[in-house]
């Protein structure tokens, strides 16, 4: 993958990645704003404002124009909103990329932000709202992080309150644009088949008058934690979903590669640890699996699964047992090999795409402000030994630093069992 960076006087910042023997490209633009950066009277207005970037712009007037322009040429596009980043955008055929790239651009510089299409979103969101409420594996995230951190911005649903949510007006809006919409808060990630002379002139056209205004960061999240803690979203459910996790590292720690392949061994793929045990060995769950999550100033290693309501107990203390293997004794050479391949192979499999590519380089200078090449990574990986994962397993599974949320038809969890 061969990729450049650019920044304009104002701060924005541009990467580009060529890929010319495919026939598409994506145009994507990644803003540093997401729910850790709203406060409580806020909350979800992130979330909200990415609805309201398609609801028309001062160039395309209504939705209806938006979706048309990129539906007639077989456009791909949508948005995303995380906990520290808001996304847009759109995928096109090559010949159609200039498009493309002129209406994301407008959706980001142009909103129109009418009174009467915020009212219509209102209600569209509440329903998005209840909509994971009623998918309890997706829930169960948001249950899992409220117990994680609390009542602070990381602990807050991203889609924000039902209260917050009625109340939102076109001034929020354009109050929370002009601190965190900026140029220095901004990276533009181009991806695919284009003409890299012609999409530079035109986003330094598009974007280079744009204001600099001076740069907000959000709060840095607390963590403290001194017992084990579990919490129960009570659910009449088919299923009970839970997760088990513990905290971890965050984005910029050295030993993010070694929480990597401590994940691949713990629960990645069907001959992971956890999967091989708790779905083959024992029956228990048809999804189970293992990961960590790394944002910019915490972290987490998680086990997630769905299970039959009765055997939530058994499925802990067999997630714990795994874990705690880690612990104990160090992966063996021919494991350690398998969750390096497992990685790098998913890695490169992911960036087929050209939304993929664009997201990739987009979120290394969104965050890091660096690009590293795909063979650096890989060695980095490479690099990790068993000792690096077992030193690191010593170092976050603690009991004072474990967590269980679960979604289903229980009242209590049996404290004594969270316990390593």
């Amino acid at each position: 993958m061969k990729f450049t960076k650019h920044v304009l006087k104002n701060g924005l910042r541009i990467v580009l990645a060529p890929m010319q023997d495919i026939q598409t490209a994506t145009a994507m633009i990644l803003v540093e704003a997401g729910s850790k950066y709203e406060n409580k009277s806020n909350n979800g207005i992130s979330h909200f404002l990415e609805h309201m970037m398609f609801k028309g712009t001062k160039n395309r007037p209504s939705t209806k124009i938006i979706s048309e322009e990129l539906d007639q040429v077989g456009g791909d596009y949508n948005a995303f909103t995380s906990k520290e980043q808001t996304g847009y955008w759109v995928k096109v055929p090559t010949q159609h990329f200039e498009m493309a790239l002129d209406v994301v651009s407008d959706l980001y510089l142009n909103p129109l932000l009418e009174e009467k299409e915020i009212e219509k979103e209102r209600g569209v969101i509440l329903q998005e709202m209840a909509m994971y409420r009623d998918t309890p594996a997706r829930y169960v995230w948001d249950i899992f992080e409220e117990l994680l951190y609390g009542d602070q911005p990381a602990g807050w649903d991203i889609i924000g309150t039902e209260q917050n949510i009625r109340k939102f007006r076109r001034s929020d809006f354009l109050a929370y644009m002009k601190k965190h919409y900026i140029p220095p808060k901004t990276v533009v990630a181009i991806a695919g088949n284009f003409n890299q002379e012609r999409v530079l002139k035109h986003l330094k056209k598009t974007f280079g008058s744009a204001k600099r205004n001076r740069r907000l960061g959000k709060a840095k999240t607390k963590e403290k934690q001194n017992v084990p803690a579990y919490k129960i979203f009570y659910k009449e459910t088919d299923q009970t979903h839970l997760i088990l996790g513990v905290r971890a590292i965050n984005m910029f720690d050295p030993r993010r590669y070694a929480a990597a392949v401590l994940s691949a061994v713990l629960g990645g793929g069907f001959s992971s640890r956890v999967f091989l045990n708790i779905r083959e060995k024992h029956g228990l769950a048809y999804y189970i699996d293992a990961g960590t999550e790394q944002m910019t100033d915490a972290g987490f290693l998680f086990v997630r699964a769905g299970v039959e309501h009765r055997n939530l107990e058994k499925t802990v203390k067999l997630m714990l047992k795994e874990l705690r293997k880690l612990k104990e004794k160090e992966v063996s050479a021919k494991e350690l090999k398998k969750a390096k391949e497992y990685l790098k192979g998913k890695l490169i499999m992911s960036l087929e795409s050209t939304n993929a590519v664009a997201n990739f380089c987009g979120n290394q200078e969104l965050f890091r402000k660096r690009l590293e090449k795909i063979q650096t990574l890989f060695q980095k990986i490479d690099a990790v030994s068993a000792k690096d994962v077992q030193q690191l397993s010593k170092k976050i599974l603690l009991n004072k630093g474990l967590n269980l949320a679960v979604i289903g038809p229980h009242k209590k969890f049996p404290a004594r069992q969270l316990r390593f």
